[in-house]
């Protein structure tokens, strides 16, 4: 890129030729956001404002995105956020980009709190807060306790939670799963919900992308040999947390969905599980419901 006028359509036929040549897999995609956080239009006023000049300022953003996505970065990280549901959460290095499929544990969770007034949430391994924050922004008066051991991840999910306005019912705490959790609410929640560390080691290392592998936490996917080392720890505490016929909902591993039901029905006061399929039909979901008592 020279310092001659480049308006929006060209420099979006530019960066689609030059993604593309790069390996990026969706390069008009990527083009787009890319833009997008450039310039501060949206991706349909990219389509409206193709004469449009690019300032300097606009020009060296445009650079340093292109080079960053070039290099195999998750386009997530190089835009700084990721759209979920109905929210937009800023993303960062260091820190679980929110996928899809999660989407389908909070159904599951919002489903469970129907027609409850007031309801308590324990959300552990939070990342971004995306899940804390689209139960609490979908169902009002929604107390949720989210929580997360990564320090980068508790800053970025406390400021995703005052950007969109949740201050009130979402608390966000550094800790190792429910340790931190106060005393007091141990048995109180409705709904304890993770999207824990879950592809196993080897798949990790030998099938997983690199732009993920390379780029997003080791902390936040690594699961241990069978995926389920954290799923495990979650199951052992969950009895303590959960309220009688309070529901347990985990997302993970397609191949450990199986092995994770089993585990549950292995254990005592457990009235139901079902695993549930991802938007692509794979097993994704657990969901197991506490006796009544």
């Amino acid at each position: 890129m020279s310092d001659e006028i480049w308006t929006v359509k060209r420099i979006l036929d530019w960066t689609v030729g030059y993604l593309e040549r790069k390996g990026d897999e969706r390069p008009r995609l990527s083009a787009e956001w890319l833009i997008s956080a450039a310039t501060g239009l949206s991706r349909v006023e990219i389509y409206t404002n193709f004469d449009r000049p690019l300032t300097r300022d606009e020009l060296d953003l445009m650079r340093a995105g292109v080079r960053r996505r070039a290099a195999g970065e998750p386009l997530q990280y190089v835009t700084g956020e990721m759209p979920f549901r109905h929210i937009v959460l800023r993303c960062e290095p260091g820190v679980l980009i929110p996928r899809p499929e999660t989407e389908v544990l909070v159904d599951a969770v919002l489903k469970e709190l129907e027609g409850k007034e007031l309801p308590r949430v324990l959300d552990l391994c939070t990342g971004t807060g995306c899940i804390a924050l689209s139960v609490a922004g979908e169902h009002p008066e929604t107390v949720v306790i989210a929580t997360d051991i990564s320090p980068a991840a508790v800053s970025l999910a406390e400021r995703n939670t005052g950007a969109l306005g949740l201050g009130g019912w979402v608390d966000v705490l550094e800790c190792d799963l429910a340790s931190g959790v106060a005393p007091a609410f141990a048995g109180t929640f409705d709904v304890l919900v993770s999207n824990p560390p879950y592809i196993p080691t080897a798949v990790l290392a030998e099938q997983v992308p690199p732009e993920v592998r390379d780029f997003e936490p080791a902390l936040a996917l690594d699961g241990g040999a069978d995926g389920l080392d954290i799923f495990r720890r979650i199951l052992a505490l969950a009895p303590d947390m959960l309220a009688p016929g309070g529901l347990l909902a985990c997302e993970l591993f397609e191949e450990a969905l199986a092995p994770a039901a089993d585990l549950v029905r292995a254990e005592k006061g457990w009235r139901r599980v079902e695993v549930r399929e991802d938007l692509t039909h794979r097993p994704r979901v657990l969901l197991a419901w506490r006796e009544e008592r």
